[in-house]
């Protein structure tokens, strides 16, 4: 297993200095956490299957012309990634109430919204990631206004495919985080999507039943946690044929 060194880690993955200048190494864990990470736990195999999805969603955003960080899949759990400069703000799209939305608000959960909803919120664990107002973003120089159009627009064509394709399979997409980043190349620079896409980070709801096939599972201690994220595979196509088994870690260099 290669040394190299780690420079950054998170609840979910662990960031590797990668073989060429501008790539990092995104390792993806099995650790589960939830509620600002007052809750955690280990999901089995989760690793595993969000790199082999993310992979996939990110390979079918690239196809429509969504600009990513995502460059190839390298192992069971690793990705090689382009490093880019981290916007510090998550960005949601909800179609359908649930969560937070639906306590603030005291929507029921599985009201379908008028049109999709785009919220803000600060990355800072220890502020507990609160929401914030684009006159926030801007004031606080975290991303122009030009910054922003581009998020948006990003955020719309990313739901909009993202809608379809879980559509196609029976999967309702209730709502996602995603997270972007600057990519500079030489002297310009360009808004890509980063981070991940997976059930870590999707509501994903069975259509008809309305199961619910992604980390709300562990948050509310309903079970069959790995079976949810291995649905999610199974409907994509892309559930490993070996089954899921695990991988060592890359050795740290201190």
């Amino acid at each position: 297993m290669a040394r190299r060194r780690q420079l950054y880690e998170g609840k979910a993955k662990i960031l590797f200095e990668g073989p060429e200048p501008g790539t990092l190494v995104q390792y993806f864990k099995d650790d589960a956490t939830a509620f600002n990470a007052q809750k955690r736990g280990t999901i089995t195999g989760k690793g595993v299957l969000n790199n082999r999805i993310s992979e996939y969603l990110m390979q079918r955003l690239g196809e429509i012309g969504i600009p990513t960080h995502f460059i190839r899949r390298l192992n069971m759990r690793e990705q090689l990634v382009r490093e880019v400069e981290i916007i510090p703000l998550e960005v949601v799209v909800r179609n359908v109430a649930a969560g937070s939305l639906a306590t603030r608000l005291g929507i029921q959960e599985g009201t379908r919204l008028p049109r999709s909803i785009i919220e803000y919120y600060y990355k800072n664990d220890q502020l507990q990631d609160p929401m914030v107002s684009e006159e926030h973003i801007t004031a606080f120089g975290w991303a122009s206004t030009h910054d922003l159009d581009d998020i948006v627009q990003l955020s719309l064509r990313v739901n909009d495919f993202l809608s379809g394709l879980f559509l196609g399979v029976g999967i309702t997409l209730v709502d996602f985080k995603l997270e972007f980043g600057r990519l500079w190349e030489n002297d310009e620079m360009r808004i890509v999507l980063a981070d991940e896409i997976s059930p870590d980070n999707c509501r994903l709801w069975d259509v008809k039943t309305g199961e619910k096939m992604d980390k709300d599972r562990f948050r509310r201690d309903l079970g069959k946690v790995e079976e949810g994220y291995q649905e999610v595979a199974r409907r994509l196509g892309i559930l490993p044929e070996a089954g899921i088994r695990d991988l060592k870690g890359p050795e740290v260099m201190q």
